[in-house]
Parts: structure tokens; C-alpha cells; sequence
């Protein structure tokens, strides 16, 4: 279900502080926020996203724009079927 329009789009003040504060930007950024929204502004820029075990790199680009953090990190193991 998609966010209401009157709300604007959300992420975290923390990640846009990380990137202004990290000029050289050699190291991923973290996000725990796997809810925030992606900015034209993170093109580029490695970001290190949790998905409830361990940090996932992540680098953006122009197709990730206007998704979510989540969208692209898994959270579950595939399941395997054993077929016989």
C-alpha cells in the first residue's frame, strides 16, 4: 500500500547528516532504516543496509530511485524443496 500523499516521502535525517558529513565518501554509509526512501541525492554512493543479521553493500543507482532501502537487501533464506 503506498504512502498517503499528504505525508512526504520519508528517510531518515541521519543518512542525509552521514553524507554531508563524509566528504570522501570511502566507506559505506549505514542505514538501519530499511523503510527510507531513496533520493536522487544518494546516486553513487555505497550504503551499508541491515537486514536483521548482518550489513549488506548496496550501491546506487538511477533505478533504485523513489524505492525503498528494504526493496533491495532479503531478510529470509530461500527455501529449499527437496524434490524426489
Amino acid at each position: 500500500m503506498p504512502r498517503s500523499t499528504w505525508k512526504k516521502p520519508f528517510s531518515q535525517s541521519v543518512i542525509f547528516k552521514s553524507i554531508y558529513s563524509n566528504n570522501n565518501l570511502q566507506k559505506p554509509i549505514v542505514v538501519r532504516s530499511r523503510n527510507s526512501i531513496i533520493f536522487p541525492l544518494f546516486l553513487g554512493i555505497t550504503f551499508s543496509i541491515y537486514n536483521g543479521k548482518k550489513f549488506i553493500n548496496i550501491q546506487i543507482h538511477e533505478g533504485m530511485i523513489g524505492s525503498k532501502f528494504g526493496d533491495f537487501v532479503l531478510t529470509r533464506k530461500k527455501a529449499i524443496h527437496n524434490k524426489k
